[in-house]
């Protein structure tokens, strides 16, 4: 694979006093293109108010590249440059689209004194061109100076050609003008796939002529449920769809930005909002309701009922109608069995048509890929393809879908050894609605877990242990943004950027070539773009990132602290907010004594950053040896055992890391203290959020041993089960016990096996979070 050429030839250097009142391009934007080639000119190419954007006549591609472009340099210089299609000898900026190769986004971008050349291998790619010499400006152009293009030869292409980014409309909805502002935002990234969300539980966002009250009655919700406390609501009516008249507009909008819509149509489950309009598509016949919660409804279409089927050929013809793309996403997530294993109709629908139940699958679940198959003949018949989220999988696949993996890897993993094209979107790297730092106090609400840029840019779709052929069935990466807890725009932008940025480079670079500390240079320049375009984005990035590490040799925590760009770092041990006069950080730190640790990065830009805090919590359990009686959720697992006695407290956010998870199995962990100490209280922190299924400890316990084969219980705790009013949050437990000498303490806290009949999962098991075990 290629990797990034950046030469440099002497006499090339853009330094010296005859250019320091002017603004001069850089070509190092985000994504880096391929190959940047500085080249002997003298000067480069200067960007004058009599400066025209040529293109051929007669082709109206190119001709929207152009006004794009002029529109681009227009808000970053406020010079209005003139568009023509006759070729000017000197002083102009052409766009073409005859250069030879195979990639249809590759593009040749040669800057002289005279000329700035913008040349394609299709429109497409002159398009990609006209991004990087937008992005190559940075920053507003100041009054009264001039814009310097350098002398130079890129040579640029895309690593993936499916490079996407999705977004729901559906939990909550986003107006057209927002939507294009969203596209935009894509083009900038050079992003060339939409994924539009638009049909779900909470509401059916597109209007369908034939079925009129999928809008009426399945576009609107009564009410939402507020935040993550389930049984509350708002009593808000949430409503909108778009009608066809709009969604043509934004289509034509996105292909002006070669970007092609890719719409979601999402059966046969996450159906409730058609169930509103049309009850009798049910297993049931309802009453349903435009379902105002999150999560995975067992309300779904019912496959045993003639009418379903009519209803699915009629929404996908009026989509294939509003939407050119190649591929439709019929969605088959998350799709509960329960009504069809009860339903009459269903049932004799598995008979009709001699589905069996085996070892793999359930009849039920071959019954989903009856349904998922039917819908891609259909869409193959009309000449499109069938993009499915991982679970179509399930129950088999015909040959020309594709899988979208969105469970971690393994769906796209088994989807290219079938030998099916797969989609890379692992929730523990691109989901955005994830939170974007592991410090969640002020950030807004989230669906929780943590995927920082820095995460997001280290994902390589290209996964280990597949052959060549394997590989090239990975078309490409795109990134979700799911919006049960993002009610508005701005927080749309502001879970997105810059994470999108990470991604765009992931999607366009060759992985052996990524350099995240590069990449944070230039996206501190690129981030200037965002500001003038009045983008809401995150500023993680620029804060103190903290590494604190076990000595098992001292017992005490070993602290790194890294900055973006090297920016200095103060730091306190109070609790205070560290200044400039605080502490410099200069080597790694070794705490061993109970404090609350504070460090922040003092950037030159003056850049306002967020402080990090630790507070650091040292017993005779911390650091010392533990084991595990049963094991952890494979998810869970983290660091290890070790991770229940690092003296480092969780927040609230079971997925950063400081939290073990157990699910089916209890916590057991018994602690060598390494010789005999004298022991009188057991301290252990649990973390409960019924919403994601995870249970406060039913009891707490601990017992001592100086042998560690024969224990003795000291203490203990039972809990009643958890109500549906029972307190979310971090808990902690307190044993206290007569003083005794021990060496080793089992400490046990046992896990809600069966979900109260309350909660709708009832009867499965729950899940266990647990932290810092302090022993006193």
């Amino acid at each position: 694979m290629n990797k990034f050429l950046v030469t440099l030839i002497a006499g090339a250097a853009m330094s010296g006093g005859q250019l320091s009142a002017m603004q001069t391009a850089d070509y190092r934007v985000v994504p880096l293109p391929r190959e940047i080639t500085m080249t002997a000119a003298a000067e480069g190419f200067k960007l004058l108010p009599t400066t025209k954007i040529a293109y051929s006549k007669g082709d109206e591609q190119q001709k929207k590249n152009a006004e794009l472009l002029a529109e681009y340099i227009g808000g970053l210089t406020g010079l209005k440059l003139q568009i023509t299609t006759k070729m000017p000898r000197a002083n102009a900026i052409v766009l073409s689209a005859d250069l030879a190769g195979e990639n249809p986004e590759a593009y040749a971008l040669t800057v002289t004194d005279r000329m700035i050349k913008i040349n394609g291998v299709t429109p497409t790619g002159t398009f990609r061109g006209v991004q990087t010499l937008r992005k190559s400006i940075g920053e507003p152009v100041a009054g009264g100076e001039t814009l310097t293009f350098p002398a130079v030869e890129i040579a640029d292409r895309p690593e993936f050609g499916y490079r996407g980014m999705h977004l729901d409309v559906s939990r909550h909805f986003i107006s057209a003008d927002s939507v294009k502002r969203y596209i935009d935002i894509l083009a900038l990234h050079n992003i060339n796939k939409f994924h539009w969300h638009l049909t779900d539980d909470q509401g059916w966002r597109l209007e369908i002529k034939k079925h009129p009250k999928l809008t009426e009655v399945g576009s609107k919700r009564s009410k939402t449920v507020i935040g993550k406390n389930w049984g509350t609501f708002d009593n808000i009516p949430h409503e909108g769809f778009y009608t066809q008249e709009q969604v043509r507009d934004i289509v034509r909008y996105a292909a002006d930005r070669q970007i092609t819509i890719i719409p979601e149509i999402d059966l046969p489950g996450h159906m409730q909002g058609v169930l509103a309009a049309y009850p009798h598509l049910g297993c049931t016949g309802g009453p349903y309701e435009v379902w105002s919660t999150w999560g995975v409804s067992d309300e779904v279409l019912c496959v045993g009922n003639d009418a379903t089927f009519e209803l699915i050929d009629d929404v996908l013809t009026e989509v294939l109608d509003l939407f050119p793309s190649e591929y439709i996403h019929v969605g088959g997530d998350e799709c509960p069995k329960v009504r069809w294993k009860d339903c009459p109709k269903c049932q004799a629908r598995i008979e009709s048509l001699g589905i069996k139940g085996d070892d793999k699958h359930t009849a039920e679940e071959y019954l989903q890929s009856y349904v998922i198959n039917r819908a891609e003949r259909f869409l193959n018949e009309r000449g499109r393809k069938m993009i499915g989220w991982d679970e179509i999988l399930e129950g088999g696949l015909s040959p020309n879908a594709t899988v979208m993996s969105w469970r971690g890897e393994d769906g796209g993993r088994e989807a290219v050894r079938q030998g099916h094209d797969a989609i890379m979107v692992p929730n523990n790297y691109l989901y955005f609605d994830y939170y974007q730092t592991e410090d969640t106090d002020g950030e807004p609400l989230a669906i929780g877990g943590c995927v920082t840029t820095e995460h997001v840019y280290s994902y390589n779709p290209r996964m280990k242990g597949l052959t060549d052929e394997e590989k090239s069935h990975v078309l490409g990466v795109q990134a979700n943004l799911w919006t049960e807890y993002i009610p508005n725009f701005r927080h749309v932008e502001y879970m997105v950027l810059p994470r999108m940025a990470a991604l765009s480079e992931v999607q366009w670079t060759d992985p052996e070539s990524k350099d995240y500390t590069d990449f944070t240079t230039r996206l501190r320049r690129f981030m200037k773009l965002y500001d003038h375009e009045g983008y809401n984005y995150a500023r993680h990035l620029f804060n103190v990132r903290g590494e604190f590490t076990p000595d098992h040799a001292t017992g005490a925590v070993v602290v790194k602290l890294f900055s973006v760009d090297g920016s200095p770092i103060h730091y306190t041990l109070d609790g205070t907010e560290p200044t400039r006069q605080s502490a410099l950080y200069t080597r790694p730190l070794s705490i061993s004594s109970d404090c609350t640790f504070t460090a922040a990065a003092f950037p030159e830009s003056g850049i306002k950053t967020r402080p990090i805090s630790e507070t650091f919590s040292f017993n005779k359990a911390t650091n010392r040896s533990v084991t595990l009686l049963q094991p952890t959720h494979s998810n869970y697992t983290y660091k290890g055992p070790g991770t229940l006695v690092d003296g480092l407290r969780g927040v609230g956010n079971i997925r950063t890391g400081r939290w073990l998870g157990f699910s089916g199995n209890d916590m057991e962990a018994v602690i060598d203290l390494g010789a005999e100490q004298e022991l009188s209280e057991m301290e252990l922190r649990t973390f409960v959020d019924r919403d994601d299924w995870v249970f406060n400890a039913r009891g707490v316990a601990i017992a001592v041993s100086s042998d560690g084969v024969n224990y003795t219980e000291v203490a203990s705790k039972t809990m009643e089960p958890a109500t549906a009013d029972s307190p979310k949050g971090i808990e902690t437990f307190t044993l206290t016990f007569e003083p005794v000498k021990a060496r080793y303490a089992k400490v046990t806290a046992l896990s809600e096996h069966n979900i109260p009949a309350w909660h709708g999962a009832a009867g499965n098991p729950g899940f266990l979070f647990v932290d810092e075990i302090s022993l006193k």
